[in-house]
């Protein structure tokens, strides 16, 4: 009897998976028909880079957050800087319409993230494939770090897609004290990947996913339009989902490292940051920062929130713009 009902219970588990899996793969296919690729794509090793181009004049590249796509930069910031840059937005690997890192384990119970420096190979390749020279490259959030670490590559390199200046957006930069929490640890690890996220994909309402992206701008508002603009629902697919987490929960390390070259980073290094950032707090980074980048200026917007780039857009222009003139583009 015991184990008839143990056989019972495997086969009701076994079913209740296999109906999550085909409901998460069902809507992510209803979200991928809602918000479709918006640019072209470019093939590099292991995979594609989704990207979105427009503009002439030297290059800026835009680097998104945990969670987002390059919808975030379409929405209005692009458009604002074309007449005088030519301007590609990517979707950072594993997230939007971009695939993942080339050789990293990404089955469901795997738990490597791709690290900044390896987002950075793949983008630069990228960027390779589309004649991108000298780059501006802005990062908001964790694209900050990615933006850092492409400054950071480029120490004693001789490439003509090195940074020629970063500017980050409330991004990411330092090591941060304790953890990240309870929503990363698990969804970062084996058992959330496997278990705990294709229950999300499949069942968590859209609400939740445009509740989660107003929070980020408190204590600003998004405006008007802005949420059904980004397709946030995008990173509620399984694979999308998964490769976000495992990149946050992996992160810290990679950031202790890169610490260590920050000194030797030569190139400009423009920062805008809200004091009212609790997402990306501005004490923990980049006021920490600037105590060891020699070249780094920081931009304190009292009240901001995570999203300075939308909640102050003439900052975040004037940032890029700062930027260009100290490496000598404009």
């Amino acid at each position: 009897m015991a184990l008839k009902a143990l056989s019972l219970t495997a086969l009701a588990l076994g079913i209740g998976a296999l109906l999550t899996a085909c409901t998460a793969s069902a809507r992510a296919d209803r979200i991928e028909a809602a918000f479709p690729p918006v640019g072209d794509f470019v093939q590099v090793t292991g995979g594609r880079v989704h990207y979105v181009q427009a503009g002439s004049g030297p290059d800026v590249i835009l680097l998104h957050g945990a969670g987002g796509n390059l919808r975030d930069f379409t929405f209005d910031l692009m458009g604002q800087l074309t007449d005088r840059y030519r301007v590609t937005a990517f979707d950072r690997p594993g997230l939007g319409y971009t695939d993942r890192v080339p050789g990293i384990a990404t089955g469901a119970f795997a738990t490597d993230g791709d690290s900044p420096a390896a987002q950075v190979a793949m983008l630069r390749e990228a960027a390779t494939a589309l004649d991108i020279r000298a780059p501006v490259v802005v990062g908001h959030s964790f694209g900050g770090i990615v933006a850092m670490a492409w400054a950071t590559t480029g120490i004693g390199r001789d490439d003509p897609t090195n940074a020629a200046a970063v500017v980050s957006f409330a991004g990411v930069s330092m090591p941060w004290p304790g953890d990240l929490g309870t929503y990363y640890s698990v969804n970062g690890s084996a058992l959330g990947g496997g278990l705990v996220i294709p229950l999300i994909s499949a069942f968590v309402p859209k609400s939740t996913v445009d509740n989660a992206v107003a929070v980020t701008f408190a204590p600003q508002s998004p405006p008007p339009g802005y949420v059904d603009h980004l397709g946030g629902e995008l990173a509620l697919r399984a694979d999308t989902f998964r490769a976000n987490a495992r990149q946050v929960n992996t992160l810290r390390p990679f950031v202790v490292e890169m610490t260590q070259l920050y000194p030797q980073i030569t190139i400009p290094i423009e920062i805008i940051h809200g004091t009212a950032d609790d997402t990306v707090p501005i004490r923990v980074h980049a006021e920490e920062l600037i105590k060891i980048a020699p070249t780094a200026n920081l931009v304190r917007l009292d009240g901001v929130g995570h999203q300075p780039h939308h909640s102050r857009p003439p900052e975040a222009i004037a940032a890029i713009d700062r930027a260009a003139s100290r490496a000598g583009l404009r």
